[in-house]
């Protein structure tokens, strides 16, 4: 063989050990990128798992024009309330946090397990809906319940004609007189 083979060869034996020391550089690379993309995927999976919303509780005081949201982190993942998003009637809030508590702690941001948060916003309009939504992509929701100052008196009311109806179903009230008592 003379020196122009075994020249060529050499060079081709080069160029094959260069391909492959690129070619290893990038797998290796993108199987540690996949890697660690997995392990952030199990460790936001985890997070999610350990988050938990207690039972939100919505109300609207017509007399105020003010929903007070009241919830509670049941789980055991810290929750950042500049991450939590506060949804009334479909319609993304924001600025929300300058209005919340935690434990009456106005100037937390740190939402930690077992503490109650407590939103209060003005609203003209009568909302049907509120939903929290965490970090991890944990959410609740629930139904507003609206209070009004006349409420008392016909819960009064209610009752009053449920006693009237349970008597006159007993026979005992007659013509708005209770007799066998």
């Amino acid at each position: 063989m003379g020196f122009s083979v075994s020249g060529a060869a050499a060079i081709i034996f080069i160029s094959i050990f260069l391909a492959f020391g690129v070619w290893y550089a990038a797998a290796s690379s993108s199987f540690d990128m996949v890697t660690d993309a997995q392990d952030d995927r199990a460790d936001r999976s985890l997070t999610a798992e350990n988050t938990k919303l207690g039972e939100i509780e919505a109300i609207y005081d017509t007399e105020e024009e003010e929903l007070t949201v009241t919830a509670l982190n049941n789980g055991t993942t810290s929750l950042s309330l500049s991450e939590t998003d506060l949804l009334i009637d479909g319609e993304y809030i924001t600025d929300w946090q300058a209005n919340a508590s935690v434990e009456g702690d106005s100037e937390t941001d740190l939402w930690l397990s077992n503490e109650e948060l407590t939103i209060t916003i003005e609203l003209d309009t009568e909302p049907s809906a509120v939903k929290l939504v965490t970090a991890p992509g944990v959410d609740g929701q629930t139904s507003v319940d609206v209070v009004s100052p006349d409420e008392g008196s016909e819960e009064e009311n209610g009752e009053t004609d449920s006693m009237e109806s349970a008597l006159i179903l007993s026979g005992q009230l007659h013509g708005g007189a209770v007799h066998g008592i």
